[in-house]
């Protein structure tokens, strides 16, 4: 709760930075409205995984790449990322090429069968539009954090209840870890140790059991206090926030013409 009121009244907090990726435009007071970074970033997701040419993607991807850059994103760490994402889809990418039929695969005038060119170029693309999409929510939405998600999702006029669960979320995994290790530590300090046995799963059951009555027990405490100070189900500060200033205009409308010429650019391709 005091986390949650002083990101109300103050609009960053130490989960903000904790978990901010693009330090240029978290901290320049003149960056981008994070209402038109998470508008971009979906509008964006949208277009190009709508898109289809192989060619038309790879602007795409520059773009994404630019954003990149303009956020000065941490290189190492964003790579990690995109190679962990990119992990999960090599397995199905490479099959691709041998189950898509089709004409062989030709490089260098070298046929390369039983690869067919319509699935290596579904994998390129299916590869290219990932990689775009992550890029571009990293560098636009990666750098606000959960916390000012959650105040942008409010000014944007998503329902209360859903951006109340996300800061009460962020808010207290924290403390229900803690309540699991204290729990654990308990188990252990009896003499539990985990094995394969009915005893074992029986005492795990009794402890997410146990987990979930003190969650709970802990939720009526925090709505308690919460309607001791007036909540009445709204944080008001949440809808505030600086308007939109003519820079935020101008960015808004070239993203917006960057994305029609690539809908456009794909259509006529």
């Amino acid at each position: 709760m005091t986390a949650v009121a002083d990101t109300c009244t103050d609009g960053r907090t130490l989960l903000d930075g904790g978990t901010s990726l693009g330090p240029a435009w978290d901290a320049a007071p003149a960056g981008p409205d994070p209402r038109l970074r998470v508008v971009g970033a979906a509008l964006f997701a949208v277009t190009v995984v709508a898109l289809h040419a192989l060619p038309v993607l790879l602007p795409a991807l520059g773009l994404a790449v630019a954003a990149a850059v303009a956020a000065r994103l941490p290189a190492r760490t964003t790579l990690r990322r995109l190679l962990a994402m990119d992990g999960f889809m090599v397995l199905a990418l490479a099959s691709l090429p041998f189950t898509v039929p089709g004409a062989p695969l030709t490089l260098a005038g070298v046929d390369l069968a039983p690869l067919s060119h319509a699935g290596t170029q579904q994998a390129l693309v299916i590869l290219v539009k990932a990689n775009a999409v992550m890029l571009m929510t990293l560098a636009l939405a990666g750098a606000l954090g959960p916390v000012r998600l959650g105040r942008t999702l409010a000014r944007l006029g998503a329902p209360d209840t859903l951006v109340h669960l996300l800061l009460f979320t962020v808010r207290y995994l924290d403390v229900l870890n803690r309540e699991y290790r204290r729990l654990r530590t308990a188990m252990r300090a009896r003499g539990f140790r985990a094995g394969a046995n009915r005893h074992t799963w029986r005492s795990m059951g009794w402890l997410f059991g146990m987990l979930m009555v003190r969650s709970l027990e802990r939720s009526e405490r925090i709505a308690a206090a919460m309607r001791c100070r007036g909540f009445t189900g709204r944080f008001p500060a949440l809808a505030d926030g600086r308007p939109l200033t003519g820079r935020d205009r101008a960015m808004a409308l070239a993203g917006a013409v960057a994305m029609m010429a690539l809908a456009v650019a794909d259509r006529l391709w």
